[in-house]
This record gives structure tokens, C-alpha cells and sequence, in this order.
């Protein structure tokens, strides 16, 4: 059964490979997924929903490996200051529950945010908007389907963050 974003990558005629994997509800981090898909961390986008005192939620997609700079992606967004949204208000906000919250396809319209990274990458991974399953496909092709603005948003990680 394909799913929303899957849909939208079609319609858009953006090529695409599905992964599934077995999750738990233990293990729904990004690294973790990289590793049943078989990519590198830094291919592995997680999409990260954020609300700004201006603009309201957007959505920020990073590197598994990475972490957010809320600074960075609030200049980036025209706001002064971002803050995570709580997990409980993910599946109201963009219809995907943690560990399948996709950049494609969601209910709302929140502006989608690429770390730079992604650029000119042939092959990133996002979640196809359910647990356990990923899509892979160009940074290109990623970035123009979400219509996504490429910024710089990581920041190193601290020693021995996960």
C-alpha cells in the first residue's frame, strides 16, 4: 500500500526506491533507521517539526547524524525564536505520529526547511510517512518535491550526544 508522500513523489514523476524495516516503538530514531535501510547516518533525514513566535510550525529536515540549530532555522524562517512541538501535537499538526513524520504529503501546509547537506546528494532516505517504511531518492529530488528551502541548520553535536 503506497502511501501519501509515495503518491506525491508519482504525481510528481520524482523516482523513488520504498524501504521497510522492522521497528520498534522503543528504537524510532533516525540513526537507528539508517542502519535497517542500510545508509550512512548522514543520508538519513529526519524531519523535525518546529514552531516560530512569527511564522507558526515549520518543518526542518537534518541528517540523522546532526543536530538542529533552532537559532539557524529561525533566522532562516523569519522568525526570532523556534522552539520543538511537542509529540503530542504531531499528528494534529502535520497527520504523522513520531518516527513517520514525513517532509511529503502532510496535512497543512508548513513550510519544509533542507539542511544543505542534502545537496547534491544522489541518494537521501525520509520517512514515507508510516513507522518502518523509508523512501529514497535524490536530494534534488527531495528538495523540489517539498518545494523545501535549503539552508545550513546543524550544528555539531555535543560529545557523546546520540
Amino acid at each position: 500500500m503506497k502511501t501519501v508522500a509515495a503518491h506525491l513523489l508519482d504525481r510528481l514523476r520524482i523516482p523513488y526506491e520504498v524501504r521497510e524495516y522492522a521497528y520498534s516503538e522503543d528504537d524510532l530514531d533516525a540513526v537507528t533507521a539508517a542502519a535497517k535501510v542500510g545508509l550512512p547516518p548522514e543520508r538519513v533525514f529526519k524531519t523535525l517539526v518546529v514552531r516560530g513566535d512569527k511564522t507558526g510550525v515549520v518543518m526542518a529536515c537534518i541528517p540523522a547524524s546532526a543536530d538542529l540549530d533552532l537559532k539557524a532555522l529561525a533566522a532562516r524562517s523569519g522568525n526570532k525564536r523556534t522552539e520543538m512541538v511537542p509529540v503530542r501535537e504531531l499528528p494534529g499538526l502535520t497527520g504523522y505520529q513520531r518516527g513517520g513524520v514525513s517532509p511529503l504529503g502532510g496535512k497543512g501546509h508548513a513550510a519544509v526547511f533542507i539542511d544543505e547537506s542534502a545537496r547534491g546528494l544522489d541518494r537521501v532516505s525520509v520517512s514515507a510517512g508510516r513507522r518502518g517504511v523509508q523512501l529514497l531518492l535524490s536530494g534534488a529530488g527531495l528538495i523540489r518535491a517539498t518545494g523545501g528551502r535549503v539552508a545550513r541548520l546543524t550544528r555539531a553535536r555535543a560529545a557523546g550526544a546520540d
